[in-house]
């Protein structure tokens, strides 16, 4: 791939993929080439306005699609697409899954990629536990500038992690973090003590909100 126009050009709109899900596709598209992947990494942990060389691929995108009464949005679009590119070469081979088939509040968010990271020993109960309990208590501006350090901690381990589905969740977390922190434990509980029940009484709620 080059660094073309047309290789940052958005990919046509889909009424049933989900935004979130097309624009990982995108990302991933794009990290094909050694140059674009570089330059979208240089944004790791940084707001928007420190991101100058990741504009090149993502206004282009999110000229469409980002939601503009909210900066909250653009940063989660920005801070995702910079952990996609800088994921260890072990994990580059993994492409997003949308074939719809698992209902959105079943597909794993943060709290079930650090559940399986206890299971598989990546890492330590109680350092898990911290991570979150504490990301519960933060904004977003606390918590991206951590991100980077847990989400390569987990893809060293071998633990996926569902891209659309953090972005979706950090671009809601201000408006929703209550909401969403609850629904990050209850999955990392679900999956550190092996029950796989899914279902939540507010994710109806916030889905309907989105």
């Amino acid at each position: 791939m080059t660094d073309s126009a047309s290789a940052v050009s958005a990919p046509p709109n889909s009424s049933t993929v989900r935004v979130s899900d097309r624009f990982v596709t995108y990302v991933h598209h794009v990290c094909e080439s050694n140059q674009a992947r570089a330059a979208l990494r240089r944004g790791l942990g940084l707001p928007v306005e420190r991101c100058t060389y990741m504009h090149r691929y993502l206004v282009p995108w999110l000229r469409d699609h980002d939601d503009q009464h909210h900066a909250d949005v653009r940063r989660a679009y920005y801070a995702v697409a910079s952990l996609i590119a800088a994921r260890p070469r072990s994990a580059r081979d993994t492409t997003p899954d949308q074939s719809g088939s698992e209902s959105w509040y079943a597909r794993p968010n943060l709290g079930t990629s650090l559940g399986q990271a206890v299971t598989k020993g990546v890492l330590k109960e109680n350092s898990a536990e911290s991570a979150l309990h504490l990301m519960a208590r933060q904004s977003s501006d606390a918590i991206h500038p951590g991100l980077p350090a847990l989400v390569r901690q987990l893809l060293a381990g071998g633990i996926t992690i569902d891209w659309a589905v953090l972005l979706e969740d950090l671009a809601w977390w201000n408006r929703s973090r209550d909401r969403i922190a609850t629904r990050w434990l209850e999955h990392y509980f679900r999956t550190a003590s092996g029950t796989t029940e899914t279902t939540a009484p507010f994710d109806s709620a916030e889905e309907n909100d989105r």
